[in-house]
């Protein structure tokens, strides 16, 4: 993992959630050891309002290694201020001859060596290969030159 302040927001972010993915479906490694490699000891995430410490990110790692989902992830736009990152993304997933894709808005905060301190998550499935919506699609396309 590469230290946060001298990245790109997007291609942190991105790999960071890549790497994580990778550690944890490539072997039977102690799931506690990825954790702490990618989060901090006192980690709150916050998604869709279900608060997740250390011991459930820990334990949400089970149905992860159990269903061994692939997943792609579009980042759409990504900033960073300070050791703050904002970023809204499309993650794609495959799981179980299953397609579906989720539009995540994404606010963290991360160490200096680049691990997550804290995050808010809000999510909405999205139709799975196409565009999260038609007013996403059009603000993309219509951006100020």
């Amino acid at each position: 993992m590469r230290p946060f302040s001298d990245s790109d927001p997007t291609e942190f972010i991105t790999e960071f959630f890549t790497s994580l993915s990778e550690e944890l479906l490539r072997d039977d490694e102690d799931p506690a050891a990825i954790v702490d490699r990618y989060h901090t000891m006192d980690i709150i995430e916050i998604a869709d309002g279900h608060r997740m410490d250390r011991d459930k990110l820990i334990a949400h790692t089970r149905p992860v290694r159990k269903n061994r989902p692939s997943s792609r992830m579009e980042v759409h736009e990504a900033v960073a201020d300070g050791d703050r990152i904002a970023a809204r993304y499309t993650l794609h997933v495959q799981q179980r001859k299953k397609e579906f894709a989720m539009e995540v808005y994404f606010f963290g905060q991360f160490t200096e060596d680049g691990r997550m301190r804290r995050a808010h998550m809000l999510t909405r499935t999205v139709p799975a290969g196409g565009k999260a919506d038609q007013a996403t699609a059009l603000s993309d396309q219509e951006a100020p030159a």
